[in-house]
């Protein structure tokens, strides 16, 4: 914005004399008789040449950064924005607080971008809608009920408790798969080199001893062979199945087979469908609580939810409202849901306290998400003991029966 010094007469015939900022001369002239002055002269103050550079070098401070802003990151600024609204500073104000305090990378250079839309007059919301990647549907329509409601402070702080509760979520889940996934990986590294460096020997050997081999030895020589001979293909097959994942899930159809059959999974499925039904509740719930709409709501959780079962069940639900029913009902015919959360639901509905009904199955989800995931993890670790003992097995037993079998060749031919 440009500044403006005026001279104008107050309503008791009195000169004044101030200086104010608008984008043109004409939004100068209204903004001054909007004070209640009538203007008598005004012209641009023109600033000098260093210091308008200097202030614009400030102002711009962007770096080159790459990527998308970081979950954990997002949260703290909701955090720390929420405090500084709850301690009523203009919302332009703490954004410029926040960024001066960020280290250089795609969040700062975002918020740069928003306090500029900010001050050339677009509102709060506005300016983070020009920035998806950084700020989703979720997260602007929330700021833009806050803004309509006047409440922008306790909409921040349940969205910084939203991302929160979300990303623990997602640990807990994430850190359980971590030590299965490297007990494997490390058994799997083992088991090929015995198959590459350990097990060619032994076929030399009853080779040259012209031992018959049994069926165990034969299959386990035949395996030997296939890793030996492609073992750089081995690290291509996790990447294979990943791409033809992807395949599939190139299409809506595609990815509906693939969601409905995580569900259908043994041990994972039900975590699945836990975690997929606690992300729907508390995100449902937020934006209901938040104030926005609740067809409104249930549209931007059908795009948030990332499952196209669950999907699909809010898009009924959706249909179902807008034609004057429930919630409930649609969500129970999709049988994605278990008939607790439904009676939920349904008396949240029916008592008008819908968006507590919604926080409270998402927090019993949650800890039904936890006990599921440990009580997963310490299956697993007998069932991988198992697996490495029967592996281990297999390949001692397939080895010995060999070498048994020579030594009585040996000691019929010593006698």
């Amino acid at each position: 914005m440009a500044k403006f010094s005026f001279e104008a007469m107050n309503p008791q015939g009195q000169a004044v004399r101030d200086t104010i900022e608008a984008q043109s001369t004409d939004d100068a002239i209204a903004k001054i008789r909007a004070k209640g002055f009538f203007p008598t002269n005004i012209k641009e103050v023109r600033e000098k040449r260093s210091a308008r550079a200097a202030k614009q070098a400030g102002r711009k401070g962007k770096t080159l950064a790459f990527g998308r802003v970081k979950g954990k990151q997002l949260t703290q600024f909701t955090r720390q924005l929420s405090t500084l609204q709850d301690a009523g500073l203009p919302i332009v104000r703490s954004c410029k607080i926040l960024e001066g305090q960020m280290r250089s990378g795609v969040l700062k250079n975002v918020l740069i971008s928003v306090v500029e839309d900010i001050e050339s007059g677009n509102s709060f919301s506005d300016a983070l809608l020009k920035h998806p990647k950084a700020f989703d549907k979720l997260y602007v329509n929330m700021i833009k009920a806050g803004e309509a409601g006047g409440v922008l402070d306790a909409i921040l702080q349940r969205l910084a408790d939203f991302r929160e509760k979300a990303a623990k979520l997602k640990r807990t889940i994430i850190g359980a798969m971590v030590y299965p996934a490297a007990v494997m990986t490390i058994a799997s590294v083992i088991l090929t080199a015995i198959m590459i460096f350990i097990i060619p020997k032994f076929q030399q050997m009853f080779k040259e001893m012209d031992v018959a081999l049994p069926v165990m030895t034969q299959y386990l020589i035949t395996f030997s062979n296939l890793v030996k001979n492609y073992w750089f293909l081995i690290p291509g097959v996790p990447f294979g199945i990943w791409a033809i994942f992807k395949l599939i899930a190139m299409s809506k159809k595609g990815r509906y087979v693939l969601d409905y059959l995580k569900f259908k999974m043994p041990i994972l499925g039900p975590i699945i469908r836990k975690s997929v039904i606690a992300r729907f509740s508390r995100t449902l719930g937020t934006l209901v609580a938040s104030g926005v709409p609740i067809l409104e709501s249930l549209n931007i959780v059908k795009e948030t939810t990332g499952n196209q079962v669950m999907a699909r069940a809010i898009q009924n639900v959706h249909d179902s409202i807008r034609e004057g029913d429930t919630i409930a009902e649609p969500l129970k015919a999709s049988k994605v849901c278990d008939d607790i959360v439904v009676n939920m639901i349904d008396v949240g509905e029916e008592t008008g306290d819908l968006e507590k009904m919604l926080m409270k199955v998402a927090d019993t989800y949650d800890d039904e998400v936890d006990v599921a995931v440990s009580a997963m993890v310490s299956m697993l670790e007998p069932m991988m003991i198992i697996f490495m003992g029967l592996t281990v097995g297999f390949i001692v037993i397939s080895l010995f029966m060999p070498l048994i079998e020579l030594l009585n060749k040996i000691g019929r031919q010593g006698g």
